[in-house]
This record gives C-alpha cells, sequence and structure tokens, in this order.
C-alpha cells in the first residue's frame, strides 16, 4: 500500500454502525485465504492507512490494537478496499509469521461446518503460549 497522506474524507464514506465500528476483513494478499474479522473506529482506520500495518479496535479492551504488538505477528497492507455499502472495509495483508489467530493458526476461521457439528481443520502452527507470554 502506499504511503500516501489520505484525507480524512474518505473515513466519512464509511458507514460506521452505532458504536462507530466497521468490520474488517483481513485477507492474505498472495493467497486469497480469508485471516480474521476484526472492528475499526475512525482512529484505527487512519492509522492503518497512514502506517501501512493493521491497526484495529479491541471492543473488549476498548482500546486500539495494533495487529502483532503482543504476538510480533504483524499485518503489512497491501490494499484497503470498501464494499458496495460502505459497511465493511477488506484488508490485503501480508501476514507476518504466517500466523493470524490467537489460537496459533494461520487464520482464525479453522473450524468447518461437517457431519452436524464444528471440526478443526487448520493445524497449530505455534503453541499459544509460546507466543504471548
Amino acid at each position: 500500500m502506499t504511503q500516501a497522506k489520505a484525507t480524512s474524507g474518505f473515513l466519512d464514506q464509511v458507514c460506521w454502525n452505532s458504536d462507530g465500528l466497521v468490520p474488517a476483513i483481513a485477507q492474505d494478499f498472495n493467497t486469497g485465504q480469508v485471516l480474521m474479522l476484526a472492528w475499526m473506529n475512525r482512529e484505527s482506520l487512519a492509522l492503518t492507512a497512514s502506517e501501512g500495518y493493521a491497526v484495529y479496535w479491541s471492543r473488549s479492551r476498548k482500546s486500539l490494537w495494533r495487529k502483532g504488538e503482543s504476538s510480533g505477528f504483524q499485518q503489512r497492507v497491501h490494499e484497503m478496499r470498501l464494499d458496495c455499502d460502505g459497511d465493511t472495509v477488506l484488508l490485503l495483508v501480508e501476514q507476518q509469521g504466517g500466523i493470524a489467530c490467537h489460537t496459533g493458526r494461520s487464520s482464525c476461521f479453522y473450524q468447518r461446518f461437517s457431519d452436524g457439528g464444528w471440526q478443526v481443520n487448520l493445524p497449530v502452527i505455534q503453541d499459544p503460549e509460546a507466543i504471548y507470554k
């Protein structure tokens, strides 16, 4: 993603929900694998645009969350896209270290519905206890 200065006008084109948030999908730039879904507020989207690395809003902590700040597995943003309704952001990212999920997997979407239940279909790459000390 080019690090051009973005005007705040691009933020006004986003349809923020009643909490001032928009869902953001992170997708691997090279493989197309959907890595995770998180939330962004105006500040986190502006920081992502200016810094070139994914910054989200943590609803549980009620604070900014720089992806990889504790694990080291940052997401370098190649492209940002806004859907047709303006209510979802898509980040095309390079997932550094290959781990996007706090469970130590490549994607947060590691469970597939099969035979009437959810089945784990992605292995743990690294033990989360080793990642989050």
